[in-house]
This record gives structure tokens, sequence and C-alpha cells, in this order.
């Protein structure tokens, strides 16, 4: 049996992310939290934002300098694709894929379009995941608190070599070293946070309390 490895602050290089120009697309939950943080944790981050939108707004007020997301595209290291799963594809052949060049990152919070193949990125750019183990609300106040949410890392592709010690310090800026870092893969992040939500949460759940109601005796 393979021992879990659970990465802590001590493991991990967290100067490393702070080298990287690092683009947020998105400013939802998790966006706002994971750049909130990264911001905190002294990176260099910018939002990809539809400009002029409420989200924009939002972000520039809380001092985010803020860009077009082909801008913020070509300008980062690293794309943090941060929207919800179900518009992720159009972005990424719109906005995204036409400008990135060789050797960026591309981030997900989950791993549901690229284990399905939803996306498919070229073969030199490295793929990686980062995901939180909590709402970004969450991952914002353990870290103001001085703690952190647990968080899972896995690597898709890496024609960099590095793609483990750059998730591994992005998810150590946002403070998930505080609390445990389990390297995983794309499909096992999938299947279980699906299995997890859809058919425990969703149903399972509901199921278990509607049949121990018409379980009881009165």
């Amino acid at each position: 049996m393979t021992e879990l490895k659970i990465y802590l602050d001590k493991d991990i290089d967290k100067e490393l992310i702070k080298s990287k120009k690092i683009a947020v697309i998105g400013f939802g939950s998790q966006g706002y939290g994971q750049s909130m943080n990264l911001k905190d944790s002294g990176c260099d981050v910018v939002l990809g934002l539809r400009q002029g939108g409420a989200s924009d707004k939002k972000a520039k007020n809380y001092g985010f300098k803020t860009m077009t997301i082909e801008d913020a595209v070509k300008w980062a290291d690293i794309i943090q694709v941060l929207i919800p799963d179900e518009v992720q594809q159009e972005v990424y052949e719109k906005q995204i894929k036409p400008y990135m060049h060789s050797g960026q990152y591309l981030m997900f919070a989950h791993g549901f379009n690229i284990h399905f193949k939803k996306i498919v990125p070229a073969e030199d750019i490295n793929v990686i995941m980062v995901a939180p183990k909590g709402p970004g609300h969450t991952v914002r106040s353990q870290y103001t608190e001085g703690k952190g949410v647990p968080c899972l890392v896995a690597v898709y592709q890496n024609p960099s070599a590095d793609g483990k010690e750059v998730a591994l310090s992005y998810a150590s800026a946002i403070g998930a070293g505080r609390a445990g870092i389990i390297e995983t893969t794309f499909r096992e992040e999938t299947e279980t946070d699906l299995f997890g939500e859809q058919t425990v949460i969703c149903g399972g759940v509901s199921a278990l309390m509607k049949a121990g109601k018409q379980g009881l005796k009165y």
C-alpha cells in the first residue's frame, strides 16, 4: 500500500510561486478567496474579467488590477480557471487557447473538463490542479485567521517538469500548507467529487432521510 503523503508549508518552496505572474479567471467564491490570499502572500496576481462588469468592479474595489481574459492570458505564466465548469470549454476555446504560449501553466480547481476532454490543451502547456476542499469564502476566512483549508493537487501534463512544485507552491500561498495538501490525479479528484456531490449530497442523503422517516414507528 502506498503511504499517503501530506505536504505542509515546511515541505514546500513557498518562494517559487512569487516568481510567477498569475492570472485568476473569475471572481466568484473561489476567485475571490484564492486571489485575496495570493495577494496577501505577496504574489503577482491579476484578475481576468469582463471589463466593466459586476465582478470587474468588485475586484477593483478590493484593490486588484484587472484585464480582459485575453490580455490576462497573454500576460501570465499561470492561468487559474475559476469560472463555472459549464462555461469553461467555451471560454477556453474563444478567450484562452488562442492566446496561450508554450510553457505556460493552465490550472483548474476541479478536473471535470480536463478528465472528460472537454478541454484539450496543447502538449507544450503544463496542466495542473489546485483544489481547496472548501468554498472560496472559507478559504479566505481560514487564511485571515492564520489557518488553512486542506487542498488537493494534481498534474496532468508536465512539459516543464516542475508542475507539482508549482502546484504545491500555489496551494501554500492560498493557505493550504497550514492544513495539509494531498497529491491526487485529475481522474480521482473528478470522480470522487462528482460522487460526493451528485450521489451522496444531492441524492443519497435525501434518500436516507426519506427512508429513515418511513421506517420510524410512532
